[in-house]
């Protein structure tokens, strides 16, 4: 296991990503987090922190659990997301680390069963390449080519991210 990221560096990392948001949204009453379950939300939670910090604004925040929207899993019930409201809104779709693409296309069908944003943009703390759909981020905190033989495990606890061979 090797760290590719430390606490500092991910904080760096989630305040540029913060500011890179700032510049690229005009109405930043308009944005909605929707972090992705399990690790994506508390990431969203710590941007919506930096918002509070560089924009002086109280961006909602939300956690989205994709299960039943995975193509790999049956049966699929409806995502239970009470409270939000998406219409009409900047939703940013927040996840951990983005690989194959099929955790955000199930995120994106979760979100068309509650309302129709004005757009969705994706903000990825690591993109480790080998997409099987057409999927791209708008924010990235950092690119690490891997191998399929590795994977990228973020340490919310300790605030790291590593890199680690899969056994």
């Amino acid at each position: 296991m090797k760290e590719i990221m430390n606490k500092e560096q991910l904080s760096r990392t989630l305040k540029r990503m913060t500011h890179e948001m700032i510049e690229r949204n005009s109405n930043l009453n308009d944005i909605v987090l929707i972090g992705i379950l399990k690790k994506g939300y508390p990431i969203a939670q710590m941007l919506q922190e930096n918002f509070k910090r560089f924009a002086d604004i109280e961006v909602p925040c939300f956690p989205l659990d994709i299960h039943q929207y995975r193509d790999d899993i049956y049966p699929k019930d409806q995502a239970d997301l009470q409270g939000l409201d998406i219409h009409e809104k900047n939703v940013i779709l927040v996840d951990d680390v983005l690989f194959t693409g099929r955790s955000v296309r199930a995120a994106m069908d979760a979100l068309s069963d509650h309302g129709r944003p004005t757009q969705i943009q994706l903000a990825i703390l690591i993109d480790r390449g080998h997409r099987e759909l057409p999927i791209r981020a708008d924010y990235i905190g950092k690119n690490i080519p891997t191998s399929q033989n590795e994977r990228i495990l973020v340490d919310l606890i300790s605030q790291s991210v590593f890199i680690v061979e899969n056994e």
